[in-house]
């Protein structure tokens, strides 16, 4: 048998394990040890233990648990709470203010804690049935609380651009630094399609009731204010002294962590159960995350002693004689395809083994293509018939709300999202000028 149909042999394997509904490190973990065995003997048993000890001995993955306890601590002490308050007053007297306001909280939500699972729990308990009883249109805002959601694994600090960065062996702060345009863009996209169609069409988004506005003085609203100042405080705890060359990207994560808990102090809301259950989920994503790491490392390595990147190298470019902008595009659409059946982890751990040494040899900069694939990902993320967003929306919304609302909802954010995708793609600084301005000037 050649090692052309043993790899596709594996990919089949594991692919079909995946539909059957096994754990995604479980299926990756299980093929790769398989294989490794019936390859090379006992020996390739070494394969697993040597991923282990690579995944251990990677210090910037101390950085995941922390930043994933930042987010939980400042979503269960209720400072996101607050936060919306904050956006629904001031961007409420405005044409689809509540929607504006809700991509705003995103964005901060993102930066301060690197999932998308954060930012669609705040949004679909929090902002989606207050905008529903405001008479906002179910669709639209539906659809923008899973966009915004979405910027979560964009906006840094990334734990997806974490995952990347292990296995494409790319700086972790250069990728997530390269992140921070994108990400804001993609907000600003949002912002202008909520408020052109507003314009449009008024009734999807009403301003607050005039009576309800006059109920609230000047003084309530500087006093609201204030709500931003402990997230401000947070993220420029743990950005500003990183981007400074004060603290390393390890330390500036343990700062965040810090600052989230002096932020529950100040706010009255620390106890040991809010503690329990904080270190309690971020024990059980943290975990999740490393398995599917060590998964991923065992099955790469695999794939690299069969030789399969010089295999899907010769036929794009050999056989199939197509350009390196032409692999380019094929590779983005197959992570959208692959993405509408599996979470962004699990493409990672599939394709990138297969996809990252190409991009390298085809000339093209990787920071700059792990923020093409992160913006992929987002948009697998809301893609039917089974985009991780959808089901997550699904699961909170309320009943009035139907899937087929739900995925109807996304349509306009997809087409926003591929924009967005094009205008990073045809034009790189958008990503690089930032790592690189920083560089230049004697940062990390």
């Amino acid at each position: 048998m050649s090692y052309e149909l043993i790899a596709l042999l594996m990919f089949s394997t594991m692919m079909l394990m995946l539909l059957t509904g096994q754990r995604v490190f479980g299926a990756i973990g299980f093929v790769a040890s398989l294989s490794a065995l019936l390859l090379w003997g006992n020996g390739g048993f070494e394969m697993p233990f040597n991923a282990t000890f690579q995944l251990l001995n990677w210090y910037p993955l101390l950085t995941l648990p922390l930043f994933i306890f930042m987010g939980y601590m400042m979503s269960d002490t209720g400072i996101a709470d607050d936060l919306y308050r904050m956006f629904h007053v001031w961007f409420g007297p405005v044409r689809g203010g509540l929607a504006i306001g809700t991509i705003g909280l995103m964005v901060v939500i993102s930066a301060m804690n690197g999932l998308s699972v954060a930012g669609m729990a705040i949004g679909a308990t929090i902002a989606l049935p207050e905008m529903l009883r405001r008479g906002y249109d179910k669709i639209m805002v539906t659809g923008v609380i899973q966009a915004g959601s979405s910027l979560g694994i964009l906006i840094p600090p990334s734990v997806v651009l974490v995952l990347y960065g292990m296995i494409a062996r790319q700086p972790v702060d250069k990728l997530w630094i390269a992140g921070v345009f994108p990400g804001l863009l993609l907000a600003a996209l949002f912002i202008i399609y909520i408020v052109v169609r507003c314009w449009l069409q008024p009734h999807l988004g009403p301003t607050l009731p005039i009576e309800e506005r006059r109920q609230i003085s000047w003084r309530e609203r500087i006093v609201l204010l204030r709500a931003g100042i402990l997230p401000l405080f947070i993220f420029l705890s743990m950005t500003g002294l990183f981007l400074l060359g004060v603290t390393s990207l390890v330390e500036s994560s343990a700062v965040g962590a810090l600052a989230s808990i002096i932020a529950a102090l100040v706010k009255r809301r620390l106890s040991w159960k809010v503690m329990e259950d904080t270190l309690r989920k971020t024990l059980s994503i943290s975990c999740m995350f490393m398995w599917i790491i060590l998964a991923a490392l065992c099955f790469g390595a695999v794939f690299d002693g069969l030789g399969a990147v010089k295999a899907i190298s010769g036929l794009f470019i050999e056989r199939w004689e197509l350009t390196p902008w032409e692999v380019l595009i094929m590779m983005q659409l197959s992570y959208i395809v692959m993405g509408m059946f599996l979470d962004d982890t699990a493409m990672l751990v599939i394709v990138a083994p297969l996809y990252i040494p190409l991009v390298g040899q085809l000339g093209f900069d990787l920071v700059w293509y792990g923020v093409l694939y992160t913006i992929t990902c987002q948009i697998a993320y809301i893609t039917p018939p089974f985009g991780y967003n959808l089901f997550l929306m699904r699961d909170m919304a309320p009943p009035e709300v139907s899937l087929a609302d739900i995925y109807r909802s996304v349509a306009p954010f997809v087409v926003i999202m591929v924009i967005g995708l094009l205008l990073v793609t045809i034009y790189p600084e958008i990503a690089l000028w930032l790592p690189e301005h920083l560089k230049t000037s004697g940062r990390p």
